[in-house]
């Protein structure tokens, strides 16, 4: 499961704004913007519609095991 440090993270490697996210993952900016901010913590479908956004753009989820995490952008975007 990905932390919203995770999902900022992620946005700035694709250089995506809130908005840009959000219709990618067919979601509310509102919703993006309190999970980013840890204000909610989407659970279910939301949840897994911005992360299949995230990888379907590129972004890898990373986690050690030992409480290390990052994101990992596979491939450029845009020729970048």
């Amino acid at each position: 499961m990905f932390s919203p440090r995770q999902c900022r993270a992620a946005r700035m490697l694709l250089d995506w704004s809130q908005a840009e996210l959000a219709a990618a993952a067919g979601v509310r900016v509102l919703l993006l913007r309190r999970f980013e901010t840890g204000v909610t913590d989407p659970r279910g479908l939301n949840r897994d519609k911005i992360e299949r956004a995230l990888t379907a753009a590129g972004i890898e989820f990373l986690e050690d095991g030992a409480g290390a995490v990052g994101v990992w952008l596979r491939r450029p975007v845009n020729g970048d």
